[in-house]
């Protein structure tokens, strides 16, 4: 742990608790008592007011006057935090997360009740395969230095990049890479899981201007459309598109006017819902959307077996 993320840990405590000893800082960080002392003469000259007492019940504190003027956040706030980052954990497996999380849950009052709120998410293998090349990405943008990896496009293209990594996004269930590529001299977003052979260079680079502000191009175009659901699947379609997307149509279905990606994405999203709906408008989309599902089924029809 370097210093200045110990030096925020043992204001987190204090924060927390009343008296804190050298010895239980030294052994909560694995440092000498010595390293201690030097980080609580280097606190009170940043002005952070603690306090030593003597003796066989002593150790630092911080002054009360710290405590209400500066931790603005109730147990509530806190554990609103911790769901959030709880939620987080799960899809990124990060050890920044768990360190985080260890951190805000030592600032709250463990008489507070437990967490009204849970959230859980599908635990698939190929996550935790992806957590090192995260790790890379996430290394690769704090230290400002440019990545090499092969990549695949989703039409099967293979091509090499060489880029400068300004932001990991997570979009429903993939992670993305935004960057500006070097190749293509434009920046561009890249999804994890068509990244191999991915490496941090040594070179490092300036951030352009406009690399916080750009629109990177993740988001394809999409096309309304109109369709027949079954009431089955209502839930499905309030919780992405809202109760405003849907009305009465008939006693057996319901008329769904909703954006799909113009894409295969589209496709895939409508097709996962079987039986349980019909696209009905525009009809040019319909007819796209019918030779997708004849292609399926011709797959099927060619390997009977």
């Amino acid at each position: 742990m370097e210093k200045v993320e110990r030096l925020i840990s043992i204001i987190m405590i204090l924060l927390k608790k009343d008296i804190v000893t050298t010895k239980e800082f030294a052994q909560l960080f694995n440092v000498s008592k010595r390293t201690i002392l030097r980080d609580m003469e280097t606190l009170s000259l940043s002005n952070i007011p603690i306090y030593s007492i003597h003796g066989i019940h002593g150790g630092y504190g911080i002054m009360d006057e710290y405590k209400v003027d500066k931790r603005l956040l109730s147990n509530s706030d806190l554990e609103n935090i911790l769901t959030a980052l709880g939620g987080l954990g799960q899809i990124l497996i990060s050890e920044e997360v768990e360190v985080t999380i260890k951190k805000i849950e030592a600032m709250v009052s463990p008489l507070s009740p437990k967490g009204s709120i849970q959230l859980s998410f599908y635990d698939w293998e190929g996550r935790s395969e992806i957590l090192q090349t995260l790790k890379i990405c996430q290394e690769s943008i704090s230290k400002r230095k440019l990545v090499s990896f092969d990549y695949i496009d989703k039409n099967g293209t293979a091509t090499n990049r060489i880029v400068e990594p300004y932001q990991l996004h997570f979009s429903e269930m993939s992670w993305y890479l935004k960057g500006f590529c070097l190749h293509r001299q434009g920046y561009r977003t890249f999804k994890l899981s068509r990244i191999d052979h991915l490496l941090m260079e040594e070179i490092t680079f300036n951030p352009r201007v406009d690399s916080l502000g750009q629109e990177h191009g993740y988001q394809s175009e999409s096309v309304s459309i109109k369709a027949l659901i079954s009431p089955s699947i209502k839930d499905q379609f309030i919780e992405r598109y809202g109760r405003k997307s849907i009305e009465n149509y008939s006693p057996d279905y319901l008329l769904a006017t909703i954006r799909v990606p113009q894409n295969t994405n589209g496709f895939q999203f409508l097709a996962s819902l079987g039986t349980n709906l019909e696209v009905v408008e525009p009809k040019a989309y319909v007819e796209e959307f019918r030779n997708y599902l004849n292609k399926m089924v011709a797959i099927y029809n060619e390997n009977p077996n």
